[in-house]
């Protein structure tokens, strides 16, 4: 335990690459052999990924063999099986290795953008690459003074190959010039004329052949000569240029290939030289060679600052982490569940024998590059598999297997999923639906959940009250479920505030506290009112519910969390528990007027007798949007029973307001009430203004239809009007009195022009008692006049994916419909608009958190 209580003592923690002494330093055995555990006896293997004698003993206090069990032999060192005696914890803590048989090159180091190896060696990172996967050389060492004999050799061996070829180029023709010879003293000279004659064009031939090879010969060793001028220190070779220089090459270089090579060369690495001469270099360097130079000089001064010697990127010994990390499970059916690691540090393993094998046995060298290549590949998966080559799978169709890497990063990591964001009691979790009921500080929570939330208060009152004897009884008491558990639930939520979260919680007001409301069913309530602050809507959303328990937690959420105190937007302080939707359209309703209906005859002598008048005759004798002539505050004024009822209550410092309630209406009225009134004047404002426009709203009965939208009759005529004046403008570009700008922007206010006229036409040619012009003018929902006139107008022009205003016009209307070209011009906009939206929500959460990160030290004081 003590050893537990100092790891937790530290400032802060230093991650960098640990040295082959240090891993072994860690361990507390090798593992040789890649077994698990013997599935007959279910004990760990000897020498396994799980062995006891290496990561300590599977049971409290007993070794492996059975022969020292309990606390008293704790320390011991069992002389048979080698365990030493101790607690289990120990195998979350002790870690092994493996000793590779050829060193292999850290993932992170060469295949990380930028690669970090690269820049330190000043090689490309493909090139990199092929050495390591062993399909391209590297000059590890290089004398210059013996490159002139190696050219040289060159020329020796362009003479020798050229002689040789004279030499059977003279042989062949020697032989056909023998047999012209002989031909030439036969008697029939025609026939002797004419076999010479073929002779000799095939002696031709030959000289014509030999002549060929003679010149491919001094181009190919001419390359070999500027191939040879060119090789330098760590040059990469590819595997047929080796083939075709490896004679010359042992004369003034030594070549290597795979992560041996690069180890050598960072191993002669002197650092200090290195960032002095990069220094000087950046001196004189301008541009992006300046550039390159800083990066590289960056990485090196990295390494010498951390006091880490490049070296260590390639990798001799590799940790076994201890084997409680990577658990392998027994399930019911006898089968096992192992960790991923287990199989990757198994494929390692025997990848790892099978190279030490072949290299006892003297193997044909491309059957080891071959198996050093699959032990590479095999480490690369086990440490990060998004960097590997080829994606690592325990069969076919089966998904792949995670990596070190991807268990420590991102979402599903260790830090965010299991150490950062951990489960808690006290919580639940439900789809929300709407409360009407509800006041701005209550939430409705489903009794079943409210009774596991509050269970330890309950059992509490249970004992309290003489219900049960123990908290055994207490508990069964409970389960039963009877008419004093819920008694006695009611009692202890009574004003007991509980926290509701919904996510992503991006904002202040995306954590709030309510007085909860015991409610039947399994849905939470929510006030209207508060969805905005949660950005909540009731088509399907869930939140998290948690109970604060400490009366300091419990004062905060009642002071500072909840609701009510919870008004203004953290961003602008403009009112967020604005009225909106159903409630907002039953305020516009209310305090609109009919204009169908004629002025009421008589004049009312004040407020009273108007709202007494209109409950006698429940609105038979008077409509709720009815103007009216009444006396207020001895003025007589025209109103309608609606705002009189709307009026009433709002604070008496507001005087009377006679307009309609539209959503800036509404805003502003807000907005003024928290300049002069007190929170709970606001609090009660807002949940009488909700009851209110619930109210209304449905008594409304509000709907609509396509058919209350109309096409206007002129559309067609302005349409033509703009095509007429669009001609004119491409006339006048014809004869060059504009230029190809002026008229793409003459054009773009002619279709602009004509679909502002189309626009004007559609919003007049609905009446004042047209729904969706009610619809639209009160602001309770997205819907525009925009949108309208899309909907019966035109839809006009539109921009591409690249931002720009695309010259076609869209001259249909959603509801005639468009043609196939206009639909197609519209989608590739909308499109991009809909990707845009993806891709932006992922870069600004991981925005937020880069600014989290690097603000989370910084105090602001004002």
């Amino acid at each position: 335990m003590k050893y537990l209580n100092d790891l937790k003592n530290f400032d802060a923690i230093r991650i960098y690459l640990a040295s082959p002494e240090e891993i072994l330093s860690w361990s507390f055995g090798e593992v040789t052999k890649p077994e698990t555990i013997n599935y007959r006896t279910f004990k760990a293997e000897k020498y396994g990924l799980f062995d006891e004698q290496i990561f300590g003993p599977v049971k409290n206090y007993e070794c492996y063999c059975g022969k020292y069990k309990g606390i008293r032999y704790k320390g011991v060192i069992c002389d048979k099986c080698g365990v030493e005696v101790t607690h289990s914890r120990v195998r979350r803590e002790r870690m092994g290795h493996i000793n590779l048989a050829s060193p292999v090159a850290h993932v992170w180091f060469f295949r990380g953008i930028p690669s970090k190896m690269a820049l330190l060696l000043d090689i490309s990172p493909r090139s990199i690459e092929s050495v390591i996967y062993f399909s391209s050389f590297i000059v590890t060492d290089f004398n210059g003074s013996k490159k002139a004999l190696a050219i040289s050799n060159v020329e020796k061996d362009l003479i020798t190959a050229k002689s040789q070829i004279q030499k059977e180029m003279d042989l062949q023709v020697g032989e056909l010039d023998k047999q012209i010879d002989e031909l030439s003293k036969k008697k029939d000279e025609l026939k002797a004329q004419e076999e010479i004659l073929k002779l000799k064009q095939k002696a031709q031939g030959i000289r014509s052949a030999f002549e060929k090879r003679i010149e491919d010969q001094e181009k190919s060793f001419k390359l070999i000569q500027k191939k040879l001028e060119s090789i330098e220190l760590y040059t990469v070779l590819s595997d047929n240029e080796y083939v075709n220089l490896s004679v010359y090459l042992d004369v003034f270089t030594k070549v290597e290939i795979g992560a041996e090579a690069l180890k050598g060369i960072l191993e002669k690495m002197d650092l200090n030289v290195v960032s002095a001469q990069l220094r000087s270099d950046l001196e004189n360097a301008k541009g992006q060679k300046a550039a390159k130079l800083a990066k590289r000089l960056k990485v090196v001064e990295q390494f010498r600052r951390a006091s880490i010697e490049p070296s260590r990127m390639i990798l001799s010994v590799i940790p076994v982490i201890p084997p409680d990390l990577r658990p392998l499970v027994q399930l019911e059916g006898g089968r096992f569940a192992s960790s991923d690691l287990n199989e990757l540090y198994r494929r390692l393993i025997n990848r790892n024998n099978r190279l030490k094998r072949l290299l006892d046995l003297g193997a044909p060298e491309i059957i080891i590059r071959n198996e050093k290549r699959m032990l590479q590949e095999s480490l690369d998966a086990l440490f990060d598999a998004s960097k590997q080559r080829q994606k690592t799978r325990i069969s076919k169709g089966k998904k792949e297997l995670r990596s070190l890497s991807d268990m420590l990063k991102g979402k599903q990591g260790i830090f965010r999923l299991n150490l950062l964001g951990k489960r808690v009691d006290y919580s639940g979790r439900g789809v929300i639906i709407n409360g009407p009921t509800l006041k701005l500080n209550e939430c409705g929570l489903p009794r079943e959940m409210g009774l596991e939330l509050f269970k330890p208060f309950v059992l509490r009152e249970i004992l309290a009250k003489g219900y049960a004897p123990n908290v055994k009884s207490a508990k069964y008491f409970l389960d039963a479920r009877s008419a004093e558990v819920w008694e006695i639930l009611e009692d202890v939520v009574k004003d007991h505030p509980v926290l509701l979260n919904r996510a992503p919680t991006l904002w202040r007001l995306g954590i709030q506290a309510f007085y909860p409301k015991l409610i039947d069913g399994n849905a939470i309530r929510l006030h209207l009112c508060v969805c905005s602050g949660f950005n909540a809507d009731f088509d399907g959303d869930q939140m998290a519910i948690h109970l604060p328990l400490s009366e300091a937690s419990v004062k905060e959420a009642r002071e500072k969390i909840i609701s009510t105190n919870n008004l203004l937007s953290p961003s602008d302080g403009s009112p967020m528990s604005v009225p909106n939707k159903i409630v907002l359209f039953g305020t516009y309703y209310m305090t609109s007027i009919d204009v169908e209906l004629p002025v009421y005859g008589s004049i009312f002598s004040d407020s009273q007798e108007v709202l007494y008048f209109l409950d006698l005759f429940k609105g038979t004798k008077i409509a709720l949007r009815q103007r009216i002539k009444v006396r207020i505050n001895g003025e007589i004024i025209e109103t309608t029973p609606g705002r009189i009822l709307f009026n009433k209550v709002l604070p008496e410092s507001f005087g009377f307001v006679n307009k309609e309630m539209t959503k800036s209406g509404i805003k502003a009225l807000l907005a003024k009430a928290f300049e002069c009134e007190t929170n709970d004047v606001i609090v009660k404002l807002i949940d009488d203004l909700k009851d209110l426009g619930l109210k209304y709203g449905t008594i409304s009965g509000h709907s609509l239809s396509l058919d209350d939208i109309k096409v206007p009759e002129k559309r067609t005529e302005i349409i033509a009007k703009g095509y007429t004046a669009v001609a004119d403008i491409d006339k006048n570009f014809r004869r060059g009195l504009i230029t190809k700008a002026e008229a793409q922007r003459l054009t773009e206010d002619t279709w602009n022009q004509v679909t502002s006229e189309v626009d004007n036409e559609v919003w007049a040619g609905l009446s004042d008692t047209n729904p969706v012009k009610i619809l639209v003018k009160s602001g309770s929902t997205r819907a525009s006049r925009d949108q309208v006139k899309q909907i019966s107008g035109m839809v006009g022009l539109v921009s591409d994916p690249t931002g720009h205003i695309v010259q076609l016009p869209i001259l249909g209307n959603y509801k005639t419909g468009l043609s196939g070209l206009e639909y197609f011009v519209s989608g590739r906009g909308a499109r991009k608009g809909l990707v845009d939206k993806g891709l932006k929500t992922a870069d600004a959460g991981y925005l937020t958190r880069r600014l989290v990160d690097v603000a989370q030290d910084v105090l602001v004081r004002e």
